[in-house]
Protein backbone atom coordinates (compact mmCIF):
# COMPACT_ATOMS: atom_id res chain seq x y z
CA UNK A 1 0.00 0.00 0.00
CA UNK A 2 2.93 2.58 0.78
CA UNK A 3 4.36 1.63 -2.12
CA UNK A 4 1.37 2.50 -4.37
CA UNK A 5 0.80 5.79 -2.51
CA UNK A 6 4.67 6.78 -2.95
CA UNK A 7 4.34 6.06 -6.62
CA UNK A 8 0.81 8.31 -6.61
CA UNK A 9 1.99 11.08 -4.35
CA UNK A 10 5.93 11.61 -4.37
CA UNK A 11 6.95 14.10 -6.76
CA UNK A 12 10.07 15.59 -7.80
CA UNK A 13 9.53 19.23 -6.29
CA UNK A 14 8.82 17.62 -3.56
CA UNK A 15 12.23 15.33 -3.52
CA UNK A 16 13.83 18.44 -4.29
CA UNK A 17 12.56 20.58 -1.43
CA UNK A 18 13.67 17.66 0.69
CA UNK A 19 16.69 17.42 -0.32
CA UNK A 20 17.13 21.33 0.49
CA UNK A 21 15.76 21.29 3.65
CA UNK A 22 18.80 18.94 4.50
CA UNK A 23 21.34 20.67 3.21
CA UNK A 24 20.41 24.51 4.54
CA UNK A 25 19.22 23.45 7.37
CA UNK A 26 16.00 25.63 7.58
CA UNK A 27 12.91 25.09 5.98
CA UNK A 28 12.76 29.11 5.27
CA UNK A 29 15.81 28.67 3.33
CA UNK A 30 15.32 25.52 1.64
CA UNK A 31 12.05 26.94 0.67
CA UNK A 32 14.09 30.57 -1.17
CA UNK A 33 15.91 28.11 -2.88
CA UNK A 34 13.33 26.32 -4.52
CA UNK A 35 11.20 29.22 -4.99
CA UNK A 36 8.31 28.03 -3.05
CA UNK A 37 6.45 29.72 -0.46
CA UNK A 38 7.00 28.79 2.98
CA UNK A 39 3.99 27.67 3.38
CA UNK A 40 3.51 25.21 0.38
CA UNK A 41 6.64 24.09 1.50
CA UNK A 42 5.45 23.06 4.94
CA UNK A 43 2.45 21.50 3.13
CA UNK A 44 4.40 19.63 0.98
CA UNK A 45 7.13 18.31 3.93
CA UNK A 46 3.95 17.50 6.03
CA UNK A 47 1.87 15.90 2.93
CA UNK A 48 4.98 13.42 2.67
CA UNK A 49 5.65 12.81 5.90
CA UNK A 50 1.89 11.65 5.76
CA UNK A 51 2.52 9.35 3.05
CA UNK A 52 5.00 7.75 4.70
CA UNK A 53 3.33 7.63 7.85
CA UNK A 54 6.93 8.14 9.74
CA UNK A 55 8.42 11.46 10.53
CA UNK A 56 11.54 12.43 8.45
CA UNK A 57 13.05 15.57 10.52
CA UNK A 58 13.29 16.60 13.84
CA UNK A 59 12.41 20.34 14.21
CA UNK A 60 13.89 22.39 16.78
CA UNK A 61 15.21 26.19 17.43
CA UNK A 62 18.45 25.68 15.40
CA UNK A 63 16.48 23.90 12.20
CA UNK A 64 15.82 20.92 11.17
CA UNK A 65 17.98 17.91 11.44
CA UNK A 66 16.89 14.03 9.76
CA UNK A 67 15.54 11.37 11.51
CA UNK A 68 16.81 8.09 10.59
CA UNK A 69 13.98 7.02 8.62
CA UNK A 70 15.20 10.88 6.85
CA UNK A 71 18.88 9.60 6.23
CA UNK A 72 16.96 6.44 3.77
CA UNK A 73 15.19 8.80 2.05
CA UNK A 74 17.92 11.16 1.58
CA UNK A 75 20.03 8.63 -0.10
CA UNK A 76 17.32 7.32 -2.01
CA UNK A 77 15.90 10.55 -3.14
CA UNK A 78 20.39 12.11 -4.00
CA UNK A 79 19.97 9.09 -5.97
CA UNK A 80 16.94 9.08 -7.89
CA UNK A 81 17.63 13.06 -8.82
CA UNK A 82 21.13 12.73 -10.02
CA UNK A 83 19.72 9.93 -12.51
CA UNK A 84 17.26 12.22 -13.73
CA UNK A 85 19.50 15.03 -14.14
CA UNK A 86 21.66 12.38 -15.96
CA UNK A 87 19.01 11.14 -17.85
CA UNK A 88 18.42 15.28 -18.97
CA UNK A 89 21.98 15.67 -19.81
CA UNK A 90 22.39 12.80 -22.11
CA UNK A 91 19.07 13.51 -23.70
CA UNK A 92 20.86 16.75 -24.52
CA UNK A 93 23.71 15.49 -25.50
CA UNK A 94 21.69 13.23 -28.21
CA UNK A 95 19.79 16.46 -29.63
CA UNK A 96 23.18 18.42 -29.63
CA UNK A 97 24.42 15.27 -32.07
CA UNK A 98 26.37 13.59 -28.91
CA UNK A 99 26.53 9.76 -28.71
CA UNK A 100 26.84 8.86 -25.25
CA UNK A 101 27.78 10.63 -22.15
CA UNK A 102 29.99 8.66 -19.39
CA UNK A 103 30.43 10.26 -15.62
CA UNK A 104 33.68 9.44 -13.59
CA UNK A 105 35.15 9.75 -10.95
CA UNK A 106 39.40 9.25 -10.30
CA UNK A 107 41.54 9.87 -7.30
CA UNK A 108 44.18 12.22 -8.45
CA UNK A 109 47.14 9.84 -8.74
CA UNK A 110 44.82 8.58 -11.92
CA UNK A 111 43.89 11.92 -13.04
CA UNK A 112 47.52 13.66 -12.94
CA UNK A 113 49.62 10.06 -14.44
CA UNK A 114 47.33 8.48 -16.77
CA UNK A 115 43.49 9.29 -17.44
CA UNK A 116 45.32 12.59 -19.92
CA UNK A 117 46.23 10.05 -22.44
CA UNK A 118 43.71 7.21 -21.78
CA UNK A 119 41.19 9.35 -22.51
CA UNK A 120 42.63 10.99 -25.46
CA UNK A 121 43.05 7.34 -27.05
CA UNK A 122 39.46 6.34 -26.12
CA UNK A 123 37.87 9.74 -27.68
CA UNK A 124 40.06 9.75 -30.68
CA UNK A 125 38.05 6.49 -31.44
CA UNK A 126 34.92 7.51 -30.22
CA UNK A 127 34.48 11.44 -31.13
CA UNK A 128 30.67 11.90 -30.16
CA UNK A 129 30.96 10.82 -26.69
CA UNK A 130 31.64 13.16 -23.57
CA UNK A 131 33.23 12.06 -20.70
CA UNK A 132 32.82 14.26 -17.34
CA UNK A 133 35.32 13.73 -14.63
CA UNK A 134 35.62 15.03 -11.21
CA UNK A 135 38.49 14.17 -8.62
CA UNK A 136 37.90 12.86 -5.27
CA UNK A 137 39.76 11.26 -2.71
CA UNK A 138 39.29 7.14 -3.49
CA UNK A 139 37.37 6.74 -0.44
CA UNK A 140 35.01 9.93 -1.96
CA UNK A 141 35.36 8.11 -5.47
CA UNK A 142 33.74 4.98 -4.14
CA UNK A 143 31.02 6.61 -1.74
CA UNK A 144 30.17 8.34 -5.20
CA UNK A 145 29.67 4.87 -7.02
CA UNK A 146 27.45 3.37 -4.00
CA UNK A 147 25.55 7.57 -4.46
CA UNK A 148 24.90 6.69 -8.06
CA UNK A 149 26.38 9.76 -9.14
CA UNK A 150 28.88 8.32 -11.39
CA UNK A 151 29.54 5.26 -13.61
CA UNK A 152 32.60 4.43 -12.97
CA UNK A 153 35.37 5.15 -10.29
CA UNK A 154 39.15 4.93 -9.86
CA UNK A 155 40.36 4.56 -6.68
CA UNK A 156 43.22 3.17 -5.15
CA UNK A 157 43.70 -0.68 -4.17
CA UNK A 158 43.33 -0.47 -0.20
CA UNK A 159 40.05 1.41 -0.36
CA UNK A 160 37.27 -0.33 1.12
CA UNK A 161 34.97 -1.18 -2.33
CA UNK A 162 32.30 -1.45 -0.18
CA UNK A 163 31.05 -4.27 -2.53
CA UNK A 164 31.52 -2.85 -5.52
CA UNK A 165 32.89 -4.70 -8.86
CA UNK A 166 36.09 -3.70 -9.29
CA UNK A 167 39.38 -4.89 -11.93
CA UNK A 168 42.88 -3.73 -11.85
CA UNK A 169 43.66 -0.07 -14.04
CA UNK A 170 47.28 0.53 -13.46
CA UNK A 171 50.30 0.27 -11.57
CA UNK A 172 52.32 3.25 -10.15
CA UNK A 173 55.40 3.71 -7.68
CA UNK A 174 55.23 6.41 -4.44
CA UNK A 175 58.67 8.55 -4.57
CA UNK A 176 60.39 10.61 -1.86
CA UNK A 177 60.49 14.15 -3.45
CA UNK A 178 63.05 16.83 -1.71
CA UNK A 179 65.89 19.52 -2.53
CA UNK A 180 68.71 18.81 -3.99
CA UNK A 181 70.30 19.96 -0.83
CA UNK A 182 68.46 17.90 1.29
CA UNK A 183 71.00 15.18 3.20
CA UNK A 184 69.40 12.45 1.83
CA UNK A 185 69.35 13.49 -1.86
CA UNK A 186 72.82 11.74 -2.71
CA UNK A 187 70.70 8.29 -2.53
CA UNK A 188 68.79 6.67 -5.61
CA UNK A 189 66.94 5.07 -2.89
CA UNK A 190 65.77 5.24 0.69
CA UNK A 191 63.63 3.16 3.43
CA UNK A 192 60.85 5.40 4.22
CA UNK A 193 61.41 5.09 8.04
CA UNK A 194 64.84 7.22 6.97
CA UNK A 195 63.09 10.18 6.31
CA UNK A 196 60.77 10.35 9.64
CA UNK A 197 63.42 13.08 10.94
CA UNK A 198 62.34 15.32 8.16
CA UNK A 199 59.40 17.66 8.19
CA UNK A 200 56.99 16.48 5.59
CA UNK A 201 54.49 18.32 3.32
CA UNK A 202 51.32 16.31 3.72
CA UNK A 203 48.36 15.47 1.03
CA UNK A 204 44.65 16.28 2.26
CA UNK A 205 43.80 13.93 5.38
CA UNK A 206 41.27 11.65 3.02
CA UNK A 207 43.90 10.88 0.42
CA UNK A 208 45.17 7.37 0.52
CA UNK A 209 48.79 8.15 0.44
CA UNK A 210 48.28 10.58 3.33
CA UNK A 211 46.76 7.26 5.05
CA UNK A 212 50.05 5.51 3.79
CA UNK A 213 52.33 7.56 4.47
CA UNK A 214 50.95 8.03 8.05
CA UNK A 215 50.22 4.07 9.12
CA UNK A 216 53.64 3.43 7.52
CA UNK A 217 55.26 5.75 10.09
CA UNK A 218 52.66 4.61 12.54
CA UNK A 219 54.13 0.95 11.94
CA UNK A 220 57.71 2.53 13.14
CA UNK A 221 56.42 3.32 16.49
CA UNK A 222 57.25 7.65 15.43
CA UNK A 223 55.01 10.47 14.34
CA UNK A 224 55.26 11.75 10.46
CA UNK A 225 55.79 15.05 10.84
CA UNK A 226 53.88 17.18 8.84
CA UNK A 227 54.40 21.14 9.00
CA UNK A 228 51.24 21.79 6.17
CA UNK A 229 48.93 19.72 4.08
CA UNK A 230 48.37 20.68 0.42
CA UNK A 231 45.68 20.01 -2.05
CA UNK A 232 47.50 18.46 -5.07
CA UNK A 233 50.99 17.68 -6.10
CA UNK A 234 51.90 20.63 -7.80
CA UNK A 235 51.24 22.37 -4.67
CA UNK A 236 53.40 20.13 -2.75
CA UNK A 237 56.00 19.98 -5.19
CA UNK A 238 56.14 23.97 -4.82
CA UNK A 239 56.25 23.83 -1.04
CA UNK A 240 59.12 21.05 -0.93
CA UNK A 241 60.83 23.68 -3.42
CA UNK A 242 60.02 26.72 -0.68
CA UNK A 243 61.95 24.47 1.82
CA UNK A 244 59.00 23.71 3.87
CA UNK A 245 60.09 19.70 3.72
CA UNK A 246 59.83 16.49 1.94
CA UNK A 247 56.77 14.37 0.32
CA UNK A 248 55.86 11.37 -1.35
CA UNK A 249 53.54 11.21 -4.50
CA UNK A 250 53.71 8.96 -7.68
CA UNK A 251 56.64 9.10 -9.42
CA UNK A 252 55.06 9.70 -12.80
CA UNK A 253 53.20 12.68 -11.29
CA UNK A 254 56.75 13.74 -10.33
CA UNK A 255 58.33 13.47 -14.01
CA UNK A 256 55.43 15.95 -14.80
CA UNK A 257 56.43 18.46 -12.24
CA UNK A 258 59.33 17.98 -9.93
CA UNK A 259 62.34 18.10 -12.63
CA UNK A 260 61.40 22.14 -13.97
CA UNK A 261 61.33 22.71 -10.10
CA UNK A 262 64.77 21.72 -9.84
CA UNK A 263 63.89 18.62 -7.18
CA UNK A 264 65.35 15.25 -6.78
CA UNK A 265 62.91 12.12 -6.33
CA UNK A 266 63.93 8.75 -4.26
CA UNK A 267 62.75 5.47 -4.68
CA UNK A 268 61.05 4.12 -1.36
CA UNK A 269 62.25 0.43 -0.76
CA UNK A 270 58.96 -0.28 0.91
CA UNK A 271 56.88 -2.61 -0.26
CA UNK A 272 53.96 -0.03 0.27
CA UNK A 273 55.50 2.60 -2.02
CA UNK A 274 54.40 0.05 -5.09
CA UNK A 275 50.54 0.39 -5.61
CA UNK A 276 47.57 -0.68 -8.28
CA UNK A 277 44.88 1.38 -9.11
CA UNK A 278 41.71 -0.16 -9.94
CA UNK A 279 38.55 0.69 -11.63
CA UNK A 280 35.51 0.38 -9.89
CA UNK A 281 31.89 0.10 -11.28
CA UNK A 282 28.41 -0.90 -9.31
CA UNK A 283 27.57 -3.21 -11.86
CA UNK A 284 29.05 -4.29 -15.34
CA UNK A 285 25.83 -4.99 -16.51
CA UNK A 286 23.72 -1.59 -15.63
CA UNK A 287 26.75 -0.23 -17.20
CA UNK A 288 25.77 2.37 -21.12
CA UNK A 289 26.83 0.70 -24.12
CA UNK A 290 29.30 3.67 -24.29
CA UNK A 291 30.24 3.68 -20.33
CA UNK A 292 30.87 -0.36 -20.76
CA UNK A 293 33.14 0.67 -23.94
CA UNK A 294 34.89 2.94 -21.74
CA UNK A 295 35.33 0.39 -19.04
CA UNK A 296 37.03 -1.92 -21.42
CA UNK A 297 38.82 0.18 -22.50
CA UNK A 298 40.65 1.49 -19.61
CA UNK A 299 40.74 -2.24 -18.49
CA UNK A 300 42.99 -2.81 -21.10
CA UNK A 301 45.31 -0.63 -19.78
CA UNK A 302 46.29 -2.69 -17.01
CA UNK A 303 50.10 -2.77 -16.34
Amino acid sequence: MLQKNLLRRLDLITLKLFVAVYEEGTLTRAASREAIAVSAASKRLMELEEVLGIGLFVRNAKGMRLTAAGETLLHHARRMLSDLEKMGMELDEHLQGMRGYVRMLANLSAIIQFLPEDLHDFVASHALVKVDLEERPSNGVVQGLVDGVADIGICSEDTDVQGLLSAPYRRDELVVVMRRDHPLAGRTQVAFEDTLGSDYIGLHAASSINMRTQNAARSHGRPLRVRIHVPGFDAMCRMVQADMGIGVLPRRAFDLLGPSLGLKALGLSDAWARRTLILVVRDTGALSPVSQLLFEHLQRHDD
